[in-house]
């Protein structure tokens, strides 16, 4: 599918004296995930409350499946599901409660049957007559996204859905919103978790004090970061020394007996580190490359590491 599903142009937001988006421009294909990475009050949460119809921006316009924001409210909240960042499960119904309740506010839903698939789906069959109360946080947020799925909405909002969650939970959602997608829904996802978007989005736009600085998929993000190298290591000092002596732009580690050349990662490069190698009859034990992760993007990026990544 190469449609978009949300296309937003010049969307800015402020509070008094407070801009919190500053002209934002957003293009987001259909059946993809497309990630917003920022720290807090980068504006990713109003973001979301914006092109969801929770809140008005102050400028700037937004089609979300294909409606307007401001001119087809109604018709944009048909189309989407929102998941935001605190479980919004009512703890004193049971799981099963909680989403017949959704199924009763949707006029377009009817039946029970689809109470029980969505119970099977999210494996909470068992739960399912127990409070909320008592489930976990990873089976709260399942219900949270579960009771969202009610009106198959072809469009999702999660914002920040893993937060506080075990590893364990954390990629049973993964999974979930990869099944979502599978099956042609389009997620638009916020995290301050740089794994997640690494593992998930199809393209990443990060946010920091309102202004989009940044935006392609994972791979394209990390090619812009200086930093890709090609580590060798050697079983003597000897050919250390050697191959420091041939590689004249590497760098040394003594210890390790490793040296670390600068390298674009590609072929051609890659070959010509082997062939000057070759060329003096050396040979490394082992022959590794490595590229910035998407934690060397966001520091470079916004100056600062996440909130989660600094902890």
């Amino acid at each position: 599918m190469t449609s978009s599903a949300i296309v937003a142009s010049g969307l800015r937001k402020a509070y008094k004296d407070k801009t919190v988006l500053d002209g934002i421009d957003l293009d987001v294909r259909a059946g993809t995930i497309f990630a917003l990475l920022g720290p807090n009050g980068a504006g990713k949460t109003t973001t979301v409350n914006v092109l969801t119809t929770l809140i008005e921006a102050d400028g700037g316009t937004a089609r979300v499946a294909g409606h307007d924001l401001a001119s087809e409210t109604k018709k944009v909240r048909a189309a989407i599901g929102v998941t935001g960042q605190f479980a919004s499960v009512d703890e004193l119904l049971t799981g099963e409660e909680n989403l017949q309740l959704m199924v009763d506010l949707n006029r377009r839903v009817t039946g029970k049957r689809i109470v029980a698939d969505l119970l099977e789906r999210f494996d909470l069959t068992e739960a399912a007559r127990k409070p909320a109360s008592t489930y976990s946080g990873g089976m709260r947020r399942k219900l949270d996204l579960a009771m969202t799925l009610v009106g198959d909405p072809r469009i999702i909002f999660l914002d920040e859905p893993t937060t506080g969650l075990d590893t364990r939970s954390r990629r049973t959602m993964w999974s979930i919103i990869r099944e979502l997608v599978a099956g042609g829904v389009t997620v638009f996802l916020t995290t301050q978790y740089l794994e997640e978007a690494d593992q998930l989005a199809d393209r990443i736009a990060v946010l920091d004090q309102g202004k989009l600085v940044a935006e392609g998929t994972p791979d394209e993000l990390k090619r812009r970061i200086p930093g890709t190298h090609v580590r060798l290591r050697f079983t003597t000092t000897a050919e250390l020394d050697a191959a420091a002596r041939v590689l004249s732009d590497g760098t040394r580690d003594e210890e390790a007996l490793t040296l670390r050349v600068p390298s674009d990662g590609g072929t051609k490069s890659l070959r010509h580190v082997l062939d000057r190698l070759d060329e003096y009859a050396l040979s490394a034990e082992t022959f590794t490359v490595h590229t910035p992760d998407l934690d060397d993007v966001f520091l470079a990026l916004t100056g600062h590491a996440t909130e989660v990544a600094a902890k």
